[in-house]
């Protein structure tokens, strides 16, 4: 699971059968990724925090349930450990949601959603090869928002993503170091679109 395309490709061979199963929805969105910087030791592991694109594929279940489809392209963070740069690495996050949508009111309609968040990490180039990132990382994630209609395809959308995003990090010769607690939240506007 270290290739980044390999969720792309999967989406692809299931995007017709999705199509034909009911109602979706398509969102571009501009997206904050803003993390939480933690350690679980007294190394302090900073990443940077970035806007970066975001695309979801919503599949409408029934009236108040949809199943959210998140994805980006893959991005590129630097890092430090306490205040001092030590490199960068790439990530690609996507994650799937359950939503429950409220009854609208008017053009404004509310909704939350759980799921989980699966964070392919690859092309880590830490303190010149001597430390590693674990290759992935799978937690829960969160989300709240809301949809503003505009017309009955489109809508405004603003949104806003907890995910748990933790991985280890270890020496080159396999040395435990520190588990990096990234918790990401994203906060994101966009224009929903619906089929």
């Amino acid at each position: 699971m270290k290739n980044p395309r390999l969720g792309l490709v999967v989406f692809a061979l299931l995007a017709p059968a999705l199509a034909q199963a009911g109602p979706w929805s398509v969102r571009v969105a501009a997206a904050y990724l803003q993390t939480v910087d933690g350690s679980s030791n007294s190394v302090a592991v900073q990443i940077e925090d970035k806007l970066i694109p975001e695309f979801d594929v919503s599949y409408n279940i029934n009236a108040h349930w949809d199943v959210d489809l998140v994805l980006t392209i893959p991005q590129e963070h630097s890092v430090r450990a306490n205040g001092a740069p030590i490199g960068d690495f790439k990530h690609l996050p996507p994650t799937l949601l359950a939503k429950y949508k409220f009854d609208p009111i008017g053009g404004f309609r509310p909704y939350v959603g759980a799921g989980v968040n699966f964070t392919l990490i690859f092309d880590e180039n830490l303190a010149g090869g001597a430390l590693k990132l674990e290759s992935y990382s799978i937690g829960p994630a969160v989300q709240a928002g809301f949809d503003w209609a505009l017309n009955d395809k489109w809508s405004l959308n603003l949104d806003v993503k907890k995910a748990i995003l933790r991985a280890d990090v270890t020496t080159s010769g396999g040395a435990f170091v520190t588990e990096a607690r990234l918790d990401p939240w994203i906060y994101s506007l966009g224009l929903r679109y619906a089929f």
